[in-house]
């Protein structure tokens, strides 16, 4: 189906500004625009129960979370660690504030949304250090945040879906055990060679350059592309990680990795959903005042995660 009517108007608008690939633009100006990118196209914050901001000391240094208790009183409540996305690059957690509000309620849990470091200045594997230390956290002390460490899960859009994949798969060699992994529309791998890396290569808001650019800065000189930890498609047994939902969009240069890292989870055994959303393109979910999709999406990600968090 072609490019959902609203999501078009968003792009035609996006062209007439016509602005240079990202890695042309200071790196600085695109962290500070990326809050206007996430304001566009989304509804206003949802309410939630609880905000509160904290910076966890960890193995990797002091990093800054925001806990979002859902409008419920239940205690205590399931934790979700979300990851959130921007290439490794931007964004964080005030530009995931509306979907992490949104996934507290339609999941019902505790969601901890983690603000790693960002590459170029930190690359791989300090941001997936940051996130399974939080994890870890998560596993050990959430308790203290009014959770319940033994319904711990992870989740993330786009770089935060390669994360969550990533800790998920660090996880199961040395815990934390893990109930679900839901990656939305997840970069899988670094090779950036499918077919829809070609049929969507421009035009449709993420680029295939632009995606290339946000991997030379998350590898950085010494990372290794095959490393299954950065890119999980690669890795050579999916066996054992958690009941895993995978969302991707039509119009996504990301769209086939992350299906057939589905696949490559179903083949492992691994119980595993996949959805694609037709007309869609990447960062969808944010748009919730311009598609319906946007909030079928999300309820599909909180419907699964409540699923595999009940007590």
């Amino acid at each position: 189906m072609p490019v959902a009517p609203p999501l078009q108007e968003f792009l035609d608008h996006a062209a007439t500004l016509e602005l240079p690939p990202l890695e042309e633009q200071p790196l600085e100006l695109l962290r500070v625009g990326a809050q206007a990118f996430a304001d566009a196209g989304a509804k206003p914050p949802e309410p939630v129960a609880r905000i509160e901001d904290l910076a966890l000391d960890l193995d990797t240094g002091r990093v800054p979370v925001r806990v979002y208790g859902p409008a419920i009183t239940d205690a205590p409540l399931p934790i979700v660690a979300y990851f959130h996305g921007g290439g490794w690059v931007f964004m964080g957690i005030e530009t995931h504030d509306r979907i992490c509000r949104r996934l507290a309620n339609a999941a019902g849990a505790l969601v901890v949304s983690v603000e790693y470091r960002l590459a170029p200045e930190h690359p791989f594997p300090a941001p997936l250090d940051d996130c399974l230390a939080a994890t870890r956290w998560l596993a050990a002390r959430g308790a203290e945040l009014g959770g319940d460490p033994s319904r711990l899960a992870v989740a993330g859009d786009s770089a935060g879906g390669n994360l969550s994949a990533a800790v998920a798969l660090r996880a199961r060699t040395d815990g934390p055990p893990l109930a679900a992994a839901a990656l939305v529309y997840p970069v899988c791998d670094a090779g950036c060679d499918t077919a829809s890396y070609d049929t969507n290569r421009d035009g449709y808001l993420l680029t295939a350059h632009d995606m290339r650019w946000f991997w030379r800065c998350y590898l950085g000189l010494d990372g290794d592309p095959a490393d299954p930890v950065a890119s999980p498609l690669r890795a050579a047994d999916l066996a054992g990680l958690p009941p895993t939902l995978v969302v991707t969009a039509e119009y996504d240069p990301l769209r086939d990795e992350g299906e057939a890292y589905a696949g490559r989870l179903a083949a492992a055994g691994v119980p595993v959903e996949a959805r694609r959303f037709d007309g869609m393109l990447h960062g969808f979910l944010g748009m919730d005042a311009l598609v319906p999709e946007a909030e079928e999406a999300m309820a599909l990600v909180g419907a699964f995660l409540k699923a595999r968090l009940q007590a």
